[in-house]
């Protein structure tokens, strides 16, 4: 799924890119972030981001809080944070011999091939991931905050930015992550309709067959890991830009633990 997605064009994130061409209807070639982004912010949205900037306002000038210099936790954390996230998805504990934390769905013993072509399960499966991305995430997120406020009053304007346009796009954030196990349903239903049109004239179809390597399952399996290594990525990287503002400086940052 991945292999001819790498001549797409580079200013969109990898899960843009895996999405259009799960459906191409959803590629826009014609995006332009500035202006999306302010068709998502309302007066009030403005007056908010205008209240923190100036808040600020000499903010750079100001001088800045001896902090010690220790290196900080935090970048470690992250690194471990996403191997963490990214085995939870890599380990499915079907077609992977490692044991999963979410079990990749199975069609049930004695299921038939219209029952097991259910797309419920994976549906319930994605989200299950989701929910863990953003519970770790939101807890390195707050953490990198808060070293950041410790160090200088410019520092802790950026937290108090990132706070700011957290709360005003977190509800369309959801709204549009939420779509993706939906796109994921069109991949689902074009693998399983290939490979029933690939099955010989009268040949029984035995979900039992679909968890062997090889298997219209299992390319399906590769598809939803492509997607959520996408999103996982995505979803780091607020808190990835928060942690490199810190910079070398040290902090006293609490340690996080996933």
């Amino acid at each position: 799924m991945t292999r001819g997605l790498q001549r797409a064009t580079f200013n969109r994130s990898a899960l843009v890119r895996l999405l259009s061409e799960v459906a191409p209807e959803t590629s826009d070639p014609k995006y332009d972030f500035g202006e999306r982004l302010g068709q998502w912010l309302d007066f009030s949205d403005a007056l908010t981001l205008s209240s923190v900037l100036n808040s600020g306002a000499g903010a750079a000038s100001a001088a800045q809080t001896d902090a010690p210099a220790t290196p900080s936790p935090l970048p470690g954390q992250l690194a471990r944070i996403r191997q963490n996230l990214a085995d939870a998805i890599l380990n499915d504990g079907v077609f992977s011999t490692e044991t999963a934390r979410v079990r990749f769905p199975t069609p049930l013993p004695q299921a038939t091939a219209e029952s097991a072509a259910d797309f419920s399960p994976y549906h319930r499966y994605y989200l299950a991931h989701q929910r863990d991305m953003s519970a770790a995430i939101a807890a390195l997120r707050g953490a990198a905050r808060k070293a950041l406020a410790a160090l200088s009053p410019a520092h802790r304007q950026l937290a108090q930015l990132d706070v700011a346009f957290d709360n005003i796009l977190s509800a369309r954030e959801r709204n549009l992550l939420a779509t993706i196990p939906l796109l994921l349903a069109k991949r689902f239903a074009q693998r399983y309709q290939e490979h029933r049109d690939a099955l010989a004239p009268g040949a029984s179809d035995d979900p039992a067959a679909w968890t062997q390597a090889g298997s219209w399952l299992e390319a399906f399996c590769q598809d939803t890991q492509a997607v959520l290594l996408a999103e996982l990525e995505l979803r780091l990287k607020p808190v990835a830009g928060l942690i490199a503002a810190l910079g070398a400086a040290g902090d006293n940052s609490p340690t996080v633990t996933p």
